[in-house]
């Protein structure tokens, strides 16, 4: 089954269009508040709120089967339900994540299964924060191309699984959550949905600002090894949120230039939640009034690759995007690699 008009036929990649027909979203049952986290590290309510903009955050609970590979596959669930479509409609899935169930199988295939997808390809795609930016760039042009017609792109993390809850962690463990989003991307006989611009980069020799090292060979040179760091997520706090400030306004204003268009053309700008400072920062540079930034950042905190989806399934379950009405949103995110991309669409 496919989105087109009763009658046609699958059109070829110059008349081919796609669009956006679904999403949802899950979070985990358990919340963690500011006041949690005082109880077990060297913080404060007032200390994480003025850095980070943060009050809340999700954590999975793995007791009752909650994880990347679950939540993710709840989200594409609901983004199906309110496409109309089944899970054996989707030709392709493709999971953006960083922390997956385990290193084989894919965490897109254990999605598959617990739809019952049948035989549609799954892959998952790791660039961070940036990896459903990435991941609905990737959909958008094996689309645009002929290869596919319906794809399920979701974003799903559980960073909770790789923080150190403790004082000498408190840096990055008061800044993330867990969660999911997802969208169904479909093939449409109108070439006018779609992307409008795209990219994608990386800087690879920055991968030390963030990293998860599981062996002495994973530190950078010059730092000691500390087994007690194994498995938990390091980060230079201060180089990423230079690298962050930098590049956000640039990779906006590039975009906003490949498209031929103005800050003011675009309906809605919907940013990965890293720090609600840089996005204030983003808003003020732009001019943007403050309803064309989403933030929700304050109750979900830093949910890695499922914060654009996130912010992108609240917007219109809100009926501020209005999927099918041709407005202009534009995606965009940063992150470890160090990685950052955007997706400007006619949604």
């Amino acid at each position: 089954m496919t989105n087109l008009s009763p009658g046609h036929s699958i059109p070829g990649p110059s008349k081919r269009g796609v669009r956006i027909v679904g999403t949802g979203s899950a979070l985990p049952s358990t919340v963690v508040t500011n006041q949690d986290l005082e109880k077990v590290m060297d913080t404060s309510d007032e200390w994480i709120v003025q850095r980070t903009g943060i009050s809340t955050r999700y954590r999975v609970n793995r007791e009752k089967g909650e994880s990347t590979a679950q939540l993710a596959a709840d989200a594409l669930k609901v983004a199906l339900d309110r496409a109309k479509l089944v899970p054996s409609d989707l030709d392709l899935i493709i999971c953006a994540t960083m922390t997956p169930e385990m290193a084989c199988p894919a965490s897109a295939c254990l999605v598959a299964d617990r739809l019952k997808a049948g035989r549609a390809g799954a892959f998952d795609l790791n660039a961070a924060c940036s990896g459903f930016v990435f991941s609905m760039n990737v959909a958008h042009d094996l689309i645009r191309m002929g290869g596919y017609r319906t794809i399920g792109v979701v974003g799903s993390d559980c960073l909770s699984t790789l923080m150190d809850y403790s004082t000498a962690g408190r840096s990055t463990a008061i800044i993330f959550g867990d969660a999911a989003g997802a969208a169904i991307v479909r093939a449409t006989d109108d070439p006018s949905f779609g992307i409008l611009a795209q990219s994608m980069h990386a800087a690879g020799e920055g991968w030390k600002e963030i990293y998860v090292p599981e062996c002495p060979q994973d530190f950078p040179a010059g730092a000691a090894c500390d087994p007690g760091k194994y498995g938990h997520v390091q980060m230079n706090g201060a180089g990423v949120f230079k690298f962050a400030v930098g590049t956000f306004p640039k990779l906006i204003e590039q975009t906003l230039e490949q498209a031929n268009l103005k800050p003011e053309d675009i309906d809605m700008f919907v940013c990965h939640q890293s720090n609600a400072r840089i996005l204030g920062a983003a808003r003020e540079r732009f001019g943007l009034p403050d309803h064309k930034l989403y933030v929700n950042i304050d109750r979900l905190g830093n949910t890695v690759a499922a914060s654009v989806p996130l912010c992108l399934d609240e917007l219109v379950r809100a009926d501020r995007i209005t999927l099918g009405s041709g407005q202009r949103v534009m995606m965009v995110a940063f992150g470890g690699g160090l990685t950052w991309g955007a997706s400007l669409w006619r949604v």
